[in-house]
C-alpha cells in the first residue's frame, strides 16, 4: 500500500507541478516537497485563512463544506483541496502543468488520499 510520502512525490513528480504538500488544518506541515526555492512550512501557514475564507463562502451561499478551492495567481495555480476534517492538500502548479487532467486525477482519488492521512 502507497504511504502519504509516495502520494507526495507522485503528485511532485507530474509535469508543471512546483510543489504537493499535505498539512493540518492548522497550517502545519504532515509532508511536502516542492522546487529548492520554494518554502512548504512557510507556504503551508498561509493556507489555513484560506481555508477559513472558502468555507465561510461556501456556507453563506449554502453551497457547503470545501471541496477543491483552485486560485489562478499571475504565475500559475494554487489547489487546495480538503482530504478529511483534518487535513488538505495543497498543489502548487505552474502555468503550463495540464491543468484539467491534474483536477480531474485530485477529485478521483481524493478518497484514496484521504484514506492515507
Amino acid at each position: 500500500m502507497p504511504t502519504i510520502r509516495d502520494l507526495v512525490a507522485a503528485i511532485r513528480e507530474r509535469e508543471g507541478v512546483q510543489a504537493a504538500v499535505v498539512l493540518g488544518r492548522d497550517g502545519l506541515v504532515i509532508d511536502g516537497q516542492a522546487l529548492p526555492a520554494l518554502e512548504t512550512d512557510n507556504i503551508a501557514a498561509h493556507v489555513p485563512p484560506v481555508l477559513l475564507a472558502a468555507e465561510e463562502l461556501g456556507h453563506a451561499s449554502q453551497q457547503g463544506s470545501l471541496q477543491t478551492a483552485v486560485l489562478e495567481q499571475e504565475r500559475g495555480y494554487a489547489i487546495v483541496a480538503s482530504l478529511s476534517p483534518e487535513a488538505v492538500l495543497l498543489v502548487l502548479a505552474d502555468p503550463s502543468v495540464n491543468f484539467a487532467q491534474l483536477l480531474y486525477e485530485l477529485r478521483r482519488n481524493r478518497a484514496n488520499i484521504a484514506a492515507l492521512v
